[in-house]
């Protein structure tokens, strides 16, 4: 060890043997210091300062009238508003000036607020919604970060304009909110009184569907009622037309017998006396007729009962028998016409008889007939009269009974048609019942879902609406809460750029120290010892490096470093190890080995992940960022200035270990190389 000591404070004389070089290891030791300091304090805190950058403000916006009265001047707000938020230098112009000056970079940008951006914010109430459009102009000839930071404000103006008018229109909406609460609530009772009238509606309903039953019982039995009406109506009718066609003829006969019998009575009295004429001479025939009766009988008695009388005066008169016999067959002869002849008499005498008791009978007949020919002329008068009075009459009835028989048929047409109508009224009486149970249902859920949805409606206090206007048009809002803070965006950026000076500091070390001893290579001395000793000086001044940076940062910049011992710590062994990397890139490689160390600054520049989050690096940089030793002095440096876990900077400081004895093993490795001179170290191809 006291090899190593002694070999380091030789190095170290001769770094300070000099004015010159004592001036030139100082200025080594301050640049790390000056690097971050100037980095940092020019970029301690940008956004604190925008109210310098000159930025135009142009308000074209002219208003409008809102449908509820109210005045809308979005454009003059959003002005009024940015020149008294002071973001930026803010010069209210008009759009030519404006313009102007971007293009010649008096304004880093412009806003423009066109004429009918209150317009277009109010139109989201009607049916032809626009959005509101703000203008942004830009110049990236005039910086290029403008247009980012621009861009930004444009999108809060946006955001704050969306809360102000989102908040007027929940305002309007929560107020018809209110409305339709009441409205609802009114429709919640008129719910409920149609659930009862709708239930005395199907009470009723039920009621019209019985009675509808019954009349179609009752209709149906009407219409065979009037079915049999019309057709007794039809055989009325035409009954009555065949009384009337005989009542014509009876009428017709009866004035015909009328007329004939006008002189009835003097021909009955006449045939009456003639009458009684013929039967006296019927009389008188009769009793001639009984005479001549008589003696016809008389006569054929004598040709059939007096034959012995005949016979004996025959043979008295000397006749013989055969003679008498021959008489007798004469007799015979003439007995027969003559009985035939007393039968004709006899029958005739009957007749006559009958005749003259006949012609008696109508004599008297007649004499009647004569007595009532008067009464009974009188009477077929008064008949033909009545039979004309009764042809009137059945000719009304025929029209009658024609006219009953058409409007029978007409209320048989009807009462089918008012059985089909009662049939319908049945099943529609059926179908309104059944309606008026489901309306009732339906009222009773209406009335249920209208006293449901009341509950479900807002109906807030004006205080309450104002509050939830404003909380509708801004609904989220943001507690940040940092476990571990950076007050600015200086100190948000200082882990990375005092590591990144660290590294910086000891590569410029080795701009003038030597990354090995010759004397001591010379000496045969041990490679670890040899290794070890040009470390140590150049550690000793990047120690110092680190003291002086950290002090620059806390102490005049006002960096806060919430545990610095820790920093201070961490940073000494990030320079020890930055130290020892380029020792042994130096001692193995020579001028290449310096010329790597540049590269690995630029590479862990872009790799470590100190400014953007390093997920956003190309998959082959996410690997060697997982390697690097600037990547764990980034991430310990993070954890105690900012304060936060710890946890994680054990194995930032394990890495930085790692890599410190990696590189102090490579610089002995390197050491014994050097104790064999080769024409290449003789005269090398690149020295620095």
């Amino acid at each position: 060890m006291t090899t190593v000591l002694r070999l380091a404070v030789t190095e170290l004389r001769r770094l300070s043997a000099g004015r010159l070089a004592r001036a030139a290891l100082l200025a080594l030791v301050l640049v790390p210091t000056i690097y971050s300091g100037l980095y940092l304090w020019a970029n301690k805190d940008p956004y604190g300062a925008l109210d310098r950058v000159p930025a135009a403000i142009v308000v074209e916006d002219t208003g409008t009238t809102l449908a509820d009265g109210a005045k809308l001047t979005a454009g003059q707000d959003v002005g009024d508003q940015l020149l008294e938020s002071k973001s930026f230098d803010w010069h209210r112009v008009d759009r030519a000036q404006a313009l102007a000056g971007v293009d010649d970079g008096t304004y880093d940008f412009a806003l423009l607020v066109p004429a009918s951006f209150s317009t277009d914010l109010a139109s989201s109430a009607g049916n032809d919604p626009r959005q509101g459009r703000l203008e942004l102009v830009t110049n990236d000839a005039n910086n290029y970060l403008a247009r980012s930071i621009a861009g930004q404000l444009a999108q809060q103006v946006t955001k704050t304009v969306a809360e102000q008018v989102t908040s007027q229109a929940a305002q309007r909406l929560l107020v018809g909110f209110s409305t339709i609460h009441d409205q609802v609530a009114q429709a919640a009772d008129g719910a409920r009184t149609l659930q009862q009238g709708a239930g005395s509606a199907s009470s009723g309903a039920q009621q019209l569907a019985t009675g509808a039953g019954s009349l179609v019982a009752g209709e149906q039995q009407l219409v065979t009622g009037t079915n049999a009406l019309a057709s007794g109506a039809d055989r009325l009718s035409a009954g009555a037309t065949q009384a009337d066609a005989g009542a014509a003829t009876l009428a017709s006969g009866l004035a015909t017998l009328d007329t004939s019998t006008a002189s009835l009575p003097a021909q009955t009295a006449r045939l009456a006396a003639g009458a009684q004429q013929v039967s006296d001479g019927n009389a008188q025939v009769a009793s001639v007729g009984a005479q001549v009766a008589a003696a016809s009988q008389q006569a054929a008695t004598a040709l059939t009962t007096d034959r012995a009388a005949i016979d004996a005066r025959l043979t008295a008169a000397g006749l013989t028998a055969d003679q008498v016999a021959a008489v007798n067959a004469e007799l015979d002869k003439v007995a027969a016409p003559v009985t035939a002849a007393d039968g004709t008499v006899q029958q005739a005498n009957g007749q006559l008889q009958q005749l003259s008791a006949g012609a008696a009978q109508v004599a008297r007949g007649a004499q009647q007939l004569a007595s009532a020919a008067g009464p009974l002329q009188s009477g077929i008068h008064q008949a033909a009269t009545g039979a004309a009075t009764l042809h009137t009459g059945t000719t009304q009835l025929a029209a009658g009974a024609s006219d009953a028989a058409a409007g029978a048929h007409r209320l048989a047409t009807g009462q089918q048609d008012a059985l089909a109508g009662a049939q319908k009224l049945q099943s529609g009486a059926g179908q309104f019942a059944s309606g008026t149970q489901q309306l009732q249902q339906g009222a009773a859920q209406l009335a249920t879902g209208l006293a449901k949805g009341t509950s479900s409606i807002p109906d807030l206090s004006p205080q309450a609406r104002t509050a939830a206007a404003q909380t509708i048009g801004s609904p989220v809002a943001v507690d940040q809460v940092g476990e571990a803070k950076a007050a600015t965006y200086g100190a948000g950026l200082a882990p990375f750029f005092l590591s990144l000076a660290l590294w910086i500091g000891a590569y410029t070390l080795f701009l003038v120290v030597k990354p090995l001893s010759a004397r001591a290579v010379a000496a045969r001395v041990r490679s670890p010892k040899v290794a070890l000793a040009g470390w140590l000086a150049p550690s000793l001044a990047a120690a110092v490096q680190a003291v002086v940076a950290l002090a620059v940062v806390g102490l005049v910049l006002r960096i806060d470093v919430a545990h610095p011992v820790g920093a201070l710590g961490l940073m000494v062994l990030a320079s020890l190890t930055f130290v020892a990397i380029l020792q042994a890139l130096k001692a193995r490689l020579g001028a290449v080995g310096t010329f790597l160390g540049l590269v690995l600054m630029v590479v862990q520049l872009v790799s470590a992940g100190g400014t953007f989050p390093w997920q956003t690096l190309p998959a082959p940089l996410r690997a060697i960022h997982e390697v690097m030793p600037m990547t764990y002095a980034i991430d310990g440096l993070r954890r105690v200035m900012y304060g936060a876990d710890l946890g994680h900077l054990t194995v930032d400081v394990a890495v930085l270990l790692v890599w410190l004895v990696a590189a102090l093993a490579w610089t002995s490795w390197a050491a014994r190389r050097s104790a064999v001179w080769t024409p290449a170290r003789l005269k090398p191809e690149l020295s620095l």
